[in-house]
């Protein structure tokens, strides 16, 4: 059985190397921006393949900002790749495959925000689902739905509906600049 300081070192040097390839693969495939992530409390579950951020957690990369109550990063499952520290061999951490964010979620990038009570980040993709009050806004405007697709890699959203409600956009007219009479 391994002793409690091992286990501790293993699952350490794990959760590092986690977060140091996440660092440039979170928010954007192209990125050298690093990742900050912060919050009130971290925990990792090596098993699980699972770290979770809790209490105004905040990952940010560049102009975009992912907020909730609760990150949490899951990685791809590697079962080829193995990490040795001392004499104990254990399965190595693989990609960032998906974040999800619970709780007073909050995702702005540039003037754009999307707002809900939850949201996946699918990383493959580079789509942001969020789920339960969903709303997206720029500005003043904003449209609400049952769901808001925010796709980081191409700078565009999608609202969606159920059948029982519809789509409600509202959107200010732009105001027009006054020219300057001579």
């Amino acid at each position: 059985m391994i002793n409690k300081k091992k286990y501790l070192s293993i699952l350490f040097i794990l959760l590092i190397t986690s977060l140091a390839y996440a660092e440039n693969k979170l928010f954007n495939k192209q990125s050298d921006e690093p990742l900050e992530i912060t919050s009130n409390r971290m925990e990792a579950f090596n098993e699980n393949k699972l770290v979770v951020f809790s209490g105004n957690a905040m990952a940010k990369q560049g102009n975009k900002v992912l907020k909730s109550d609760r990150l949490l990063l899951y990685y791809k499952k590697e079962p080829d790749k193995k990490v040795k520290v001392g004499t104990t061999e254990t399965e190595g951490t693989g990609n960032l495959e998906k974040i999800e964010a619970k709780g007073n979620v909050s995702l702005t990038q540039g003037e754009r925000v999307a707002t809900g009570d939850e949201a996946i980040y699918l990383r493959d993709s580079g789509k942001v689902i969020m789920t339960g009050n969903a709303v997206l806004s720029e500005g003043k405007n904003s449209i609400k739905g049952d769901r808001v697709i925010v796709f980081l890699n191409e700078n565009r959203g999608v609202v969606e509906s159920n059948t029982k409600k519809q789509v409600k956009a509202i959107i200010y007219p732009q105001e027009k600049k006054k020219a300057g009479v001579n």
